[in-house]
């Protein structure tokens, strides 16, 4: 090497810069460019990866916020080892929006059959209630089982709120309905107006801040089941109408127990937040695709005076629709 050195009479450091002016300028810009497309899909995905990495993949602690004398700190929540720990997210799946993806993609859930019970609110509007019960996963077939439930049967009762768009036949209203069934639990979701394969039958929606259907449900079920342990679990949009209803019940509801997950705590932040970015109005998008045909349906049946979803009216509103959608296309 020194032999080299005297020769050339460069450095190391000179040779370097020789051999890096070989390489053609086109070469280094593609790669200029790579690095800032690589920077912004991090930033777009909201990755945190490189975050984890230097934290040496060990997580950041789980904080929670509750009330000192909260008894359901102390008697639950200090008791959840988890709750106490740290976090880590799987490294190739460091980005809510890939996690996103990813149960959308993967896993299969889990594999039964509800049993369906049409309950008529008190403005006329239906609501699908689709039950599994431990005894249908005890039998091991739902068509061996009865499917009831006795007067004094004690079993705790679970119902469940799905999401914005959501209905009992989501991925993850699955995975928790066969969770809980399995553990010994009577589940029911109760799903919301118009989801479910249900038609409307009112002249109202459901929404974040509309408590009755759910008020109603409860009762139904507390004055039908008074022996069975009454839990409810909510997720997003469900979890807020669960806990706006909790919150207007006072001590009085007959729910012995209740979960909020991922509850919109404040809808204007939310809807502020949804908007935010480029990728958050995918999500926007996405879930007012899945909002319009409801409310196609919705403005059908008013003009039309269609009721059920089984009649000749409910099939010429799709059919029209399907065809003025294809009219729109062709316009374009």
């Amino acid at each position: 090497m020194e032999a080299a050195v005297s020769r050339g009479g460069e450095s190391a450091g000179e040779l370097l810069l020789r051999a890096a002016a070989l390489v053609p300028f086109e070469r280094y810009a593609l790669a200029a460019l790579a690095l800032a497309a690589a920077a912004l899909l991090y930033r777009f995905l909201e990755l945190h990866f490189l975050g984890d990495l230097l934290r040496g993949l060990r997580g950041g602690r789980v904080a929670l916020t509750f009330h000192p004398d909260s008894q359901v700190y102390h008697r639950v929540a200090s008791k959840c080892r988890s709750l106490h720990g740290r976090y880590l997210a799987t490294p190739w799946l460091a980005s809510p929006h890939l996690q996103t993806l990813f149960l959308s993609l993967s896993g299969r859930p889990p594999s039964f059959t509800y049993r369906r019970q049409l309950y008529t609110v008190r403005d006329g509007g239906t609501i699908a209630l689709d039950w599994l019960l431990a005894s249908d996963l005890e039998a091991g077939d739902v068509s061996a089982c009865d499917g009831s439930i006795s007067k004094d049967d004690s079993t705790p009762l679970l119902v469940v709120i799905p999401g914005l768009t959501s209905d009992s036949s989501a991925a993850y209203v699955k995975h928790l309905v066969f969770s809980m069934a399995i553990k010994g639990w009577n589940v029911v979701v109760s799903n919301h107006r118009g989801l479910g394969g249900i038609s409307i039958t009112s002249d109202c929606f459901y929404n974040a801040g509309w408590t009755e259907d759910l008020r109603e449900i409860v009762n139904f079920l507390h004055q039908k089941y008074p022996e069975a342990p009454l839990f409810t679990v909510g997720t997003s949009i469900g979890a807020n109408i669960l806990v706006k209803y909790l919150g207007e019940e006072g001590d009085s509801t007959p729910v012995a127990g209740a979960a909020s997950i991922c509850s919109p705590w404040d809808l204007l932040v939310t809807s502020r937040f949804i908007s935010r970015k480029l990728v958050q109005r995918f999500y926007d998008r996405a879930l007012a695709i899945g909002l319009k045909g409801y409310a196609k349906l919705w403005h059908y049946r008013r003009r039309h005076n269609v009721r059920s979803r089984h009649s000749r009216g409910w099939h010429q509103a799709r059919r029209s629709m399907c065809n003025s959608s294809i009219r729109d296309k062709q316009k374009r």
